[in-house]
């Protein structure tokens, strides 16, 4: 039975102190009906004996603490899921707002669903093609994987999320594929490019968008990923499709959970981060596998931005941890006009010997991995050391690393947001590259491959 209480004690920003509550729990949804009729939605945020703190979802202003009425719904915020959600567009609270018609849901489900069983989970290693050359070279996207990648302020990882979600696809053909892409805290110009982005090229039929723009309560930011995570579940391991979740920006969730920390008066953890963060960044990103038994996986890219570009910082240092790997994106190759500016040699996929090999992408890939990653490194030390002592100091091979490391950025790192390579394209670039250098220097690839695939010279 749902009871309404009359006893609002205090109100304190988005925060509302009700008291003489009975079974109220954590997390439950409830609604403050004004005097005029209108109702506005909260979420209980703690309870203390007999005393419950909820937060607003919208602002307080206009609530008489007197007259104004609160009941508790019973049940935390839900999710109406169904295979039509493909091709909505919905905000942060799962409402669609694309004016089609509401969704028709099979089900609702709790959104704050659980991290998946670690006996339940299934070894990802299955190749996902995202067209981008530097992540489907050299650090290999799995499916069922955590692979995030730590941008930085004014760096173009908009523009990457939306490129990936257009091209991303399992090479099997036959596989149901899906995007679920849920943005973050941005602004309205931002959200407007990817609705606009996904509709131009096609890509919205199969993808479910979740906004949450800047102006948006704080405890709907916080609600937003947890929203794509559910769609996510329901459409890999109740309608067996293969889903990719892009998150961005996971910095702006963090500071959201900063704020609703700071206002529960919570003590602070370092950088004023609640103590939590960790906890409650791996509640969303251990959602991400693949399950025994089942045919369809999750498969998550959180994009965040790093404050200052510090590696260190508390939300790029506690990713790191729950993740497997990092893509880096540089300011200095984005000064240079390479796009997408990712820093190759900091990047790490540690999944990605199991999504390359004969049968996932081509026979020669880890060779050829592993060559462009030893070259590359060596060229860009080389470039340091003619800087310092002049071209004159390298010998012949160091200054052909110097150009590999040149014509690598060049071809290979920067490649638009607009050009799509298959993986057959990303390696014979890289054999392309790989033949400027003397072939006595190629020692990691087997002489087989190498002559099976080294382009021969005139």
């Amino acid at each position: 039975m749902i009871r309404e209480y009359k006893t609002i004690q205090e109100i304190s920003g988005p925060l509302m102190v009700v008291d003489r509550v009975q079974g109220v729990t954590y997390d439950e949804l409830g609604e403050i009906e004004l005097t005029d009729g209108t109702v506005r939605r909260c979420q209980v945020l703690e309870v203390n004996g007999n005393t419950a703190v909820v937060q607003l979802f919208e602002n307080s202003a206009g609530i008489n603490l007197a007259d104004s009425k609160i009941r508790f719904l019973g049940h935390p915020l839900q999710l109406g899921v169904s295979g039509d959600m493909l091709g909505r567009v919905f905000n942060g609270m799962g409402e669609p707002i694309d004016g089609g018609p509401a969704i028709l849901a099979d089900e609702y489900r709790d959104i704050n669903g659980l991290a998946m069983n670690p006996a339940a989970r299934n070894y990802p290693n299955e190749f996902i093609q995202t067209g981008i050359s530097t992540i489907d070279g050299l650090n290999t996207l799995v499916r069922g994987q955590k692979l995030p990648i730590f941008s930085g302020s004014g760096l173009p990882h908009a523009a990457l999320a939306a490129q990936i979600a257009r091209q991303a696809k399992v090479l099997d053909g036959e596989s149901n594929f899906a995007v679920v892409f849920a943005a973050i805290g941005i602004t309205f110009e931002e959200s407007e490019f990817f609705v606009q982005e996904f509709r131009r090229t096609g890509a919205i039929d199969r993808t479910v968008l979740f906004t949450n723009l800047a102006n948006d309560p704080a405890v709907e930011r916080i609600a937003t990923p947890r929203m794509a995570l559910t769609a996510a579940e329901y459409l890999a391991f109740e309608k067996n499709m293969h889903v990719l979740v892009i998150m961005t920006d996971i910095t702006n969730y963090a500071e959201a959970l900063r704020e609703v920390s700071a206002a529960k008066k919570e003590v602070p953890g370092r950088r004023g981060y609640p103590g939590y963060l960790y906890t409650n960044l791996a509640t969303l990103y251990e959602r991400a596998g693949r399950q025994l038994g089942k045919e369809g996986s999750i498969t998550l890219i959180p994009i965040l931005t790093m404050p200052e570009d510090d590696k260190t910082h508390p939300i790029p240092d506690l990713t790191g941890y729950i993740t497997e790997g990092q893509i880096i994106l540089s300011r200095e190759l984005y000064r240079r006009g390479i796009n997408p500016p990712v820093d190759v040699l900091p990047s790490l996929s540690r999944l990605k010997d199991k999504g390359t090999g004969a049968g996932k992408t081509r026979e020669d890939h880890s060779g050829t991995m592993n060559q462009l990653f030893s070259a590359y490194a060596t060229g860009k030390e080389n470039k340091e050391l003619m800087s310092i002592l002049g071209e004159a100091a390298l010998s012949p091979t160091d200054l052909l690393y110097a150009k590999f490391a040149d014509e690598f950025e060049k071809r290979y790192v920067s490649q638009g947001t607009d050009e799509n390579r298959s993986i057959e394209e990303t390696l014979d670039l890289g054999w392309e590259l790989l033949s400027i250098l003397p072939r006595s220097e190629l020692k990691r690839i087997k002489p087989e491959y190498i002559d099976k695939y080294l382009p021969k010279k005139d």
